[in-house]
């Protein structure tokens, strides 16, 4: 018999989202990764769940980190790959293989950016995805993956 779900999510940030705060603040504006880690931890707490925040610029590392949600049980992850989105099929693949309800999440409008922004290969492996509300979209994401999970807000 399997063993039951944790009650953590992954929160999964791709590369240069530790530059958010000065990377292009026009676009992306003005919050850290740190202010994004705080709003999903205490959006989660609302849950009853417990969010895992991590950040990578290295592909390789985003996989183990999914690997590690699935050895770990996870509930779900949200996942912002930035460029990544748009480039990587063994992202995609590592979200396929791990069947963890997953959601997609990306600060600006990918739709209204350069064209090779517009196809993402992560929203492929999601059951949502998410873009341009700014860092509230991370907000939104684990809304979505608590009500797509059952589970709702604690009083």
């Amino acid at each position: 018999m399997a063993e039951p779900a944790t009650d953590t999510i992954l929160v999964l940030n791709g590369p240069n989202l530790n530059m958010l705060g000065t990377r292009e603040p026009e676009k992306y504006g003005h919050a850290t990764l740190a202010d994004v880690e705080t709003l999903c931890r205490e959006t989660a707490a609302a849950f009853g769940l417990k969010a895992d925040c991590r950040q990578s610029n290295r592909e390789g590392e985003l996989i183990d980190f999914i690997h590690e949600a699935h050895a770990g049980r996870m509930k779900g992850i949200i996942i912002n790959a930035g460029g990544y989105s748009h480039t990587s099929i063994a992202l995609h693949d590592a979200l396929l293989a791990v069947q963890i309800p997953t959601v997609e999440v990306h600060v600006t409008n990918i739709h209204a950016r350069e064209s090779f922004r517009h196809h993402s290969y992560t929203a492929r492996a999601a059951f949502a995805s998410l873009c341009g509300f700014g860092i509230e979209g991370y907000r939104l994401a684990i809304q979505g993956l608590a009500a797509k999970l059952g589970i709702k807000p604690k009083a």
